[in-house]
Order: structure tokens, then C-alpha cells, then sequence
């Protein structure tokens, strides 16, 4: 049994004047892990990301039943911000989460509201801008910076708390594959190097085959699918509406197991698949 990051047990929320968005989710992020949560538009997935950091249901209202557990202490009654240093979440309209001028003042906001030393708010925020890629650029103005400059910087601000947790939402809808492909391979070397817990919302989870350990799978508010990704994965091929979701690499590999009754590994790239498929089919005949 892996240990949890988050827990989810028995939630069920609507936002004011709403139906049911959320619906009987009990659901384990592991420890360590690189998550994402997938499934249609409309299926609750930015609503589970913002419980998970207590935006929803204390900063909506709305009505909800059942609990969250952050590190293994129940968030109801917390306060947003003393959340938010354990869980660092960015989301997909990222200009809106940005509050000041200069790249240096942006991450530094978060870190004085908190209370930290003006020594140790430098000390970090030049950690956090070498951590993402963009040392040196504390008195940079933020039009001096590219979208994917900014998008980096708010990831910045976000890691500068060090959260033992980070969740993405959608992070990668402003850029272009390359942006996207960049933004997910820095995500996954902060992951490593400071043994964080990543949870990501993705429609388009090919950026995050190279990544993820873990997938879920939501469907009309209620999740359909959460395992491991190989166990996720093959339960999601064979459930109507879900099986579109998965990487395109997988609806592949699971298409062809149960065709020609093979077993086939656990493919991150086009490269790894392409390879172990010369090997296995090798002198298959194509009648």
C-alpha cells in the first residue's frame, strides 16, 4: 500500500445555484507520484483539483459532502493560504495569477505575505527562477518575458514555498506542442529532484506519457479510473467515452495485445514502441 499525498473520501460538490459537479469521489494520490486526471469536458476535472486545495468548497461555497486529506490532516476549516504551502497549484488561465511588475516581485509577494525574512525571500527566489530555467531574471519586467517565460516564472512563485505537492491545471493550453513538450519535461525534472507529488490536468495526455506513473480518469463527476497507468489504462480501454482519452501510443499497444493476444511493454515514446514492435512481429506475415 502506497502512501498517500492526498485523500479524497466520499465528496460529492456543487457550486452555488449548480447541480452536482463532483460525485462519490474517493480517491488515493500517491506519495511521489505524477499523476494526471484526464477525461470529457465537463467531467468535474478543474472542480477536483481546486477541492484538493481547498479552493472548493471554501473559497466558492457552494454545497459539499465528505472530506480531503493533505499529508494526512483533514483541510476543512484551513485557511487557503496555510494550504498553499503544502500544495502549490498553477492553472490554465496563468496571467490571472499574476499580481506584480518585475519577475523578482511576483514570486516574492506570495513568500512576504508568509512572513519570510527579506534574506531568505532572495535566497528563494533566485533558487525558484534557477529551478525553472530562467536564472538572473529577478529585475526583468514581465512583458520583457515570452508566455512560456511567464508560464515558467508562475511556476516559479509556485515552487518558491516549496510545497511537497504540486497541481497543474491544464498548464500547457496557451502553447504550442513544442512549449508544452518543454514546460511537461521541466515539470518532470522539479518532480525528481525535490520528490514532489505532481497532479496534472491534461486533455491531451501524449504530453505526459513520457511522465506519468498514475492516471484519472473522470466521467460525469464521478471518477471511472484511478490506478497505476498501466492498470489504469487497460480498465479505460474498455469503458465507452474513456478510451479516446488515453495516449495515442496506448489505444495502439492495448488494440494490438488484445488483437494478437501479445503482451507489450509499457511504451513512454514512439522510439520504445517502434523498437520492441520490429522485435515481436518480426517475420509476421502482412496477409
Amino acid at each position: 500500500m502506497r502512501e498517500a499525498a492526498i485523500e479524497v473520501k466520499d465528496f460529492y460538490y456543487a457550486y452555488p445555484q449548480s447541480d452536482l459537479v463532483l460525485q462519490n469521489i474517493n480517491l488515493s494520490i500517491a506519495k511521489g507520484s505524477f499523476t494526471a486526471i484526464a477525461g470529457p469536458s465537463g467531467a468535474g476535472k478543474t472542480t477536483l483539483c481546486r477541492a484538493m486545495t481547498g479552493i472548493v468548497p471554501y473559497y466558492y461555497g457552494g454545497r459539499y459532502y465528505g472530506s480531503v486529506h493533505v499529508l494526512g490532516a483533514d483541510i476543512q476549516g484551513k485557511k487557503i493560504s496555510e494550504i498553499a504551502m503544502q500544495v502549490g497549484i498553477m492553472l490554465d488561465d496563468y496571467e490571472s495569477q499574476m499580481v506584480s511588475l518585475t519577475a523578482g516581485e511576483e514570486i516574492a509577494f506570495g513568500l512576504l505575505n508568509h512572513g519570510f525574512s527579506p534574506e531568505e525571500v532572495d535566497r528563494r527566489v533566485s533558487e525558484a527562477l534557477n529551478d525553472v530555467g530562467l536564472p538572473g531574471r529577478e529585475n526583468y519586467h514581465l512583458d520583457e518575458l515570452s508566455g512560456g517565460q511567464r508560464q515558467r516564472l508562475l511556476l516559479a512563485s509556485v515552487l518558491a514555498s516549496r510545497p511537497e505537492i504540486l497541481i497543474l491545471d491544464e498548464p500547457v493550453s496557451a502553447l504550442d506542442p513544442d512549449g508544452a513538450r518543454s514546460l511537461y519535461a521541466l515539470v518532470d525534472r522539479i518532480h525528481t529532484r525535490h520528490h514532489m507529488t505532481v497532479v496534472a490536468v491534461e486533455h491531451d495526455l501524449n504530453y505526459l506519457l513520457p511522465y506519468m506513473t498514475d492516471l484519472v480518469l473522470l466521467r460525469q463527476g464521478e471518477a471511472a479510473v484511478a490506478a497505476p497507468l498501466e492498470q489504469a489504462a487497460n480498465a479505460a480501454y474498455d469503458l465507452e467515452g474513456l478510451r479516446e482519452n488515453l495516449p495515442e501510443l496506448w489505444q495502439v499497444k492495448l488494440g494490438l495485445e488484445r488483437k494478437f493476444h501479445v503482451e507489450l511493454g509499457a511504451w513512454r515514446n514512439e522510439m520504445e514502441a517502434e523498437a520492441e514492435l520490429k522485435e515481436k512481429f518480426r517475420g509476421v506475415s502482412h496477409d
